[in-house]
C-alpha cells in the first residue's frame, strides 16, 4: 500500500479538516480528497463520513487507523536501518504534554535533544494531561509527558523526570464570603467551600481519596479540564482549587492566590515520560528516552 497514502490518511484522521491536513501534506485539498477516495476503495471501505461542515472518522476508518500508525512506523524503522549509514538519526517522533510541561521541563530537553540529534524532527502538541496516557495507547503519539497513574497500563514504558507536590490553593482576597483565604478550623466545613478541581486524572483521584478518608463529601463548584484553568478560577474568587506544584511555578497568576497549609497533605505527582514498550525499539524514540 502507497506509503504516501497512508500519511495523507493519518493527517486527515488527526486534523478533521481538509484544509489543515492538505497544508500539513503539501498538496491541494482535491488532491488529498482524491488520494483518500483512492485508498477508500483500496481497501473497500468508507473512512470517512465527510461533508461540506464536518470530516468524521468512520468505525472502519477507527479500525484502518491503528493499521495505518503502526504501518507508517515501521516504515520509518526500515528505511533508517537500510538507507542510513551515518551516525547522525533522522526522522520524526511525535511528543505529547501540557502548556506547563512545556514550559517546566520541554524546553531543555528539546534544547538538548536538538544538539544531540539534529536530524530527528519533533512533532509537538499540547492539551490536557489527563488524556496523555491516552494518546500513547492508542498509537497517536510516540511519547508523553504526565503524572504517573496508581496502575500501570500493560505495555507501557515510564522513566520519571520529577515529583511536583499537589496544592490547595484560595484567592489572596476573599471576594466571595463562603471561599476563605484560609483553610477551615473544622474539617467539616470543606462540605461547604465551593471547589474547583479537575475533571479527571492523577490530581483528581488524589483529591477524591482525601476527602473520602475525612468522610467529607465536597461542594464541587466546576470541573475543568487543564489545571491552569483551575489557577485561573480561584484568582477570580470563584472557590478553593487544588493543583501540582509545577502548575503555580509556572503560572502568571501565582502572585493572586496562595497555598493553604492543609494537613495531611495530598499525595505528589510523580511526573515522567511515556511510551510503549515496544515502541522503544524505534532507535528515535529510544535517543528521546535516552536524553533523561
Amino acid at each position: 500500500m502507497n506509503i504516501r497514502a497512508l500519511k495523507h490518511f493519518l493527517s486527515l484522521a488527526e486534523t478533521l479538516h481538509f484544509g489543515r491536513a492538505a497544508d500539513e501534506c503539501n498538496i491541494s485539498i482535491s488532491a488529498l480528497s482524491r488520494n483518500i477516495r483512492q485508498l477508500e476503495d483500496a481497501v473497500g471501505a468508507q473512512l470517512f463520513n465527510r461533508d461540506n461542515r464536518t470530516v468524521a472518522l468512520t468505525p472502519e476508518g477507527r479500525q484502518f487507523l491503528k493499521y495505518a500508525r503502526e504501518s507508517c512506523n515501521q516504515w520509518d524503522m526500515i528505511r533508517y536501518e537500510l538507507t542510513d549509514n551515518s551516525d547522525q538519526l533522522r526522522g520524526e517522533i511525535s511528543l505529547y504534554g501540557s502548556v506547563t510541561a512545556s514550559y517546566s521541563f520541554l524546553f531543555d530537553l528539546l534544547s538538548r535533544f536538538r544538539i544531540a540529534h539534529p536530524g530527528i524532527e519533533i512533532k509537538l502538541r499540547t492539551g490536557d494531561p489527563e488524556h496523555a496516557i491516552a494518546h500513547i495507547l492508542d498509537g497517536s503519539e510516540d511519547i508523553t509527558i504526565a503524572a504517573r497513574p496508581l496502575k500501570l497500563p500493560r505495555g507501557l514504558a515510564f522513566k520519571p523526570i520529577a515529583i511536583s507536590p499537589l496544592l490547595f490553593i484560595a484567592p489572596i482576597e476573599q471576594q466571595v464570603p463562603n471561599v476563605p483565604t484560609d483553610p477551615p478550623k473544622d474539617p467539616k466545613e470543606w462540605a461547604d467551600i465551593p471547589m474547583i478541581l479537575s475533571e479527571g486524572g492523577v490530581s483528581r483521584y488524589q483529591v477524591d481519596e482525601w476527602f473520602a478518608q475525612h468522610g467529607i463529601k465536597p461542594k464541587i463548584y466546576a470541573q475543568v479540564t487543564g489545571n491552569e484553568a483551575i489557577v485561573s478560577m480561584v484568582s477570580l474568587g470563584f472557590g478553593i482549587g487544588v493543583v501540582p506544584k509545577i502548575v503555580l511555578d509556572n503560572s502568571p497568576l501565582a502572585n493572586r492566590i496562595h497555598v493553604l497549609d492543609v494537613t495531611p497533605e495530598l499525595e505528589p505527582y510523580d511526573i515522567g515520560l511515556f511510551t510503549l514498550k515496544k515502541n522503544l525499539a524505534n532507535p528515535l524514540v529510544e535517543a528521546f528516552w535516552n536524553l533523561m
